[in-house]
């Protein structure tokens, strides 16, 4: 939940590390995935600073998301290139869960927030981007880490603890964004489509946008219980092993 996905944390991280463990993407698509990552993970921070700037410049945090639309626009997109790498099986992941959870954050930033310039400064939209970019940050760090052998372990605990905080903060800001925009898609008729039409086909957005964040209700409770249950796995796993040596 961008919905689904409040910020990317509900991607299998332990499977895939687990799975790159044994299979391996070979040399060269290790040596792509540690700079797409690198890339990403500057690019996000980027977008942090972004925010930091903005912030001590206007002395307010209200319409932060003005000094950070571009950057976070292209990065964001830029994650579509990881269902191609779940396709290509350098990454292994299903494409259809990677799919689905990159294109919700996609959707959330094209359809609502570009699409629908009146919530652009609602404080909803920094809510989620604050929670994005923090999760980002630690996500990308350690795939990178991860692929080189080297991770600290405070980039893992980052990783499987400050989401118990920040997915619900971003699911919070994601679903707050979206019931801003209702009223505006309805009363715009925003990509709607209404009858008679030659291909009698209707479509009406902003129901759509309301079915959306009704499915929150059963993903996002799986998708946190789910991940508790990866730190308690991940992490006692790890405090295991820091007793056996």
């Amino acid at each position: 939940m961008a919905a689904p996905g409040a910020a990317g944390a509900g991607r299998t991280t332990a499977t895939r590390a687990a799975g790159a463990a044994q299979e391996g993407p070979g040399r060269a698509g290790t040596g792509y995935l540690v700079i797409y990552n690198v890339v990403m993970t500057a690019g996000w921070l980027v977008i942090a600073v972004g925010l930091v700037r903005a912030y001590l410049a206007k002395g307010s945090y209200h319409s932060l998301y003005y000094s950070i639309e571009k950057p976070l626009k292209f990065f964001q997109t830029g994650a579509l290139l990881e269902i191609l790498h779940c396709a290509l099986g350098i990454v292994p992941s299903s494409v259809v869960l990677t799919a689905f959870q990159v294109m919700s954050r996609v959707f959330l930033t094209w359809a609502v927030t570009h699409s629908v310039k009146e919530v652009q400064t609602e404080d909803s939209v920094l809510l989620f981007v604050v929670a994005w970019t923090i999760t980002e940050i630690i996500r990308y760090s350690f795939y990178t880490f991860s692929l080189l052998n080297h991770l600290p372990y405070l980039i893992k605990w980052a990783r499987y603890t400050l989401f118990i905080v920040l997915y619900p903060m971003g699911v919070s800001g994601e679903l707050l964004t979206i019931y801003a925009a209702l009223p505006f898609v309805r009363q715009s008729g925003l990509y709607s489509i209404s009858l008679p039409n030659k291909y009698n086909f209707s479509f009406d957005y902003y129901t759509f946008l309301i079915l959306v964040m009704i499915s929150y209700i059963p993903i996002f409770p799986q998708l946190y219980f789910h991940m508790l249950h990866q730190r308690r796995k991940v992490l006692s796993h790890t405090e295991e092993h820091k007793k056996s040596e």
